[in-house]
């Protein structure tokens, strides 16, 4: 691939049947995909979304429908990805560490009438009240280990066989492909509306970044209901590459299985290039065909310590679920330790809470915009009011705080919104609190990220008890283990008289972040467990 092809195909064409279709017919039965045992040529992906896309009708599915998707990396989630997009319909990828809660919430939001989902997560959907969404049926991958049923007017079949293979639907750069939950900061997670030229771009950008081309493999330990792993895939979709998905990341298991499929790209995230350097060094490190990598987020130091031990350099960037991949180093650039450069096709701006643009060297939220139609999401499902103050003034606004250097690089300086970012997951702090505020013994909580020795944040709560009630931070958790993803559930605990306060009743959260890890914490350790 060069780097003009892909950017001359003509703006009709830059949705993802078209894209099926143009590498199918280019590139046929070269490899494409290996996932859980399972293989696809380019061609076979083409027939695939084909195939599905006809059960999807089959089940009273049509264009502009919601198709929610609920599993590990396997080829039944790309199946349905695709075939919801070769349809017409719209897929919601949920995350499988997701709780009852929360995927209500979802198929609530997203008003989705089928949910695909594999069978050993099944009974999260015990917790969650089906009445209260527009679920009609439920496909289960695999064999159900119990014999519950949903709410009535809600069918349970198994994930039923592909269709006779049906012509796309004529659809158009700017049509919905994927809603994307992304979490809130001062509210519910919001479904970015992702049309389908933006997951062209996504593509086309990381491709050019990494210099991906047909004799590439490769491979990511990421999730599937991610955009980096989606983009993954049509990366690979293409440039006529190969992409292996692993079922998940594994510190000791990462070089051997890099090995194992002759990978020469790799995607890496934040935290996980300083475990993967905690690991004892050894010669299979070095022994592999890996020539770059996506380290996005990753510390400097670590990046160039990851570079000495295994001769791969780790490339940085930017872009967010509602973007692109707007912001980038690149092998040849003249130094790390920074977000990069901004990239052809896009606009940034560094800017004051008025949207003006500031000079270099001072920080301010970055701002972003795009070029080429249809290249960001077009804004978040069922929410105007946020869309409307997210894309403001024509921009869109990262909530994230940067500055711009002299040469034009951007370096990240902190986030500007109320989130936390652990294990490579966006959290809540406004659902995190929801949770807390449940316990009939918690009176008021304010949750919060404080600094981790893994390039991440670790999440902390600061508790006022109810009157009379005696808060123990062990119980909370395991209450707060059935109700929110494991990532999600606090590692520090303070419990408080009260929590600090302006005049007119705001929690001051700046001010406990600046308290941060005292003697009296609780600590439940990194794997969960408190400790003294």
């Amino acid at each position: 691939m060069t780097t003009t092809e892909p950017r001359a195909i003509p703006p009709a064409q830059r949705t993802l049947p078209a894209m099926l279709q143009r590498q199918a017919a280019r590139f046929g039965q070269r490899p494409l995909l290996q996932v859980a045992g399972r293989a696809w040529s380019h061609a076979d992906a083409a027939s695939a979304a084909a195939g599905r896309a006809a059960a999807l009708a089959q089940a009273g599915l049509a264009r502009g429908d919601r198709v929610a998707l609920m599993s590990g990396n396997r080829i039944e989630f790309l199946e349905v990805f695709l075939g919801a997009g070769w349809l017409g319909a719209v897929a919601v990828p949920i995350n499988t560490a997701s709780m009852g809660p929360q995927i209500e919430y979802f198929l609530a939001n997203s008003q989705a009438r089928l949910l695909v989902i594999e069978a050993e997560l099944l009974p999260r959907l015990h917790t969650a009240d089906l009445r209260r969404t527009v679920l009609e049926e439920i496909w289960v991958i695999g064999e159900p280990a119990t014999d519950w049923r949903p709410a009535e007017g809600v069918r349970l079949v198994r994930f039923p066989s592909a269709g006779q293979a049906i012509e796309p639907a004529a659809v158009g750069p700017g049509d919905p492909l994927a809603i994307l939950y992304t979490s809130g900061t001062t509210g519910p997670a919001k479904g970015v509306v992702c049309p389908h030229a933006q997951y062209f771009w996504w593509s086309v950008n990381s491709a050019e970044v990494l210099g991906v081309g047909p004799d590439d493999v490769l491979c990511s330990t990421l999730p599937l209901f991610h955009i980096n792993a989606l983009n993954t895939f049509g990366q690979a979709a293409l440039t006529g590459a190969e992409v292996v998905f692993e079922s998940r990341f594994s510190a000791s298991g990462f070089w051997p299985s890099m090995r194992a499929c002759k990978a020469t790209v790799v995607y890496l995230l934040g935290a996980m290039v300083p475990i993967l350097l905690a690991q004892p060094e050894g010669p299979g490190e070095r022994d592999h065909r890996v020539r770059t990598g996506l380290g996005p987020g990753v510390p400097s130091a670590a990046g160039q310590a990851f570079m000495a031990r295994t001769g791969v350099r780790l490339l940085e960037g930017y872009g967010s679920t509602e973007t692109n991949f707007a912001i980038a180093t690149a092998p040849d650039s003249p130094r790390g330790g920074v977000m990069g450069w901004l990239r052809p096709g896009f606009q940034a701006r560094v800017a004051d809470a008025l949207d003006a643009e500031l000079p270099p060297g001072e920080a301010g939220e970055l701002l972003l915009r795009a070029d080429e139609p249809f290249a960001f999401a077009s804004g978040y499902f069922d929410m105007p009011e946020k869309t409307v103050e997210a894309w403001r003034n024509l921009w869109f606004h990262t909530g994230d705080r940067v500055l711009r250097e002299s040469d034009g690089a951007f370096r990240f300086v902190d986030r500007i919104k109320d989130a936390i970012r652990r294990r490579g997951e966006n959290i809540s702090s406004f659902e995190v609190e929801q949770v807390l505020l449940s316990h009939p013994a918690v009176a008021a909580c304010a949750v919060y990220p404080v600094g981790s020795d893994l390039a991440e944040d670790e999440v902390m709560a600061a508790l006022v008890a109810r009157e009379g009630q005696a808060l123990v931070p062990d119980e909370l958790m395991a209450f707060c283990e059935s109700r929110l993803p494991y990532f999600a559930v606090p590692r520090y605990v303070d419990l408080l008289d009260d929590l600090p306060r302006t005049e007119n009743g705001k929690v001051q959260k700046y001010k406990l972040r600046e308290r941060g890890v005292s003697a009296t914490t609780w600590d439940r350790g990194p794997a969960g467990r408190a400790r003294a």
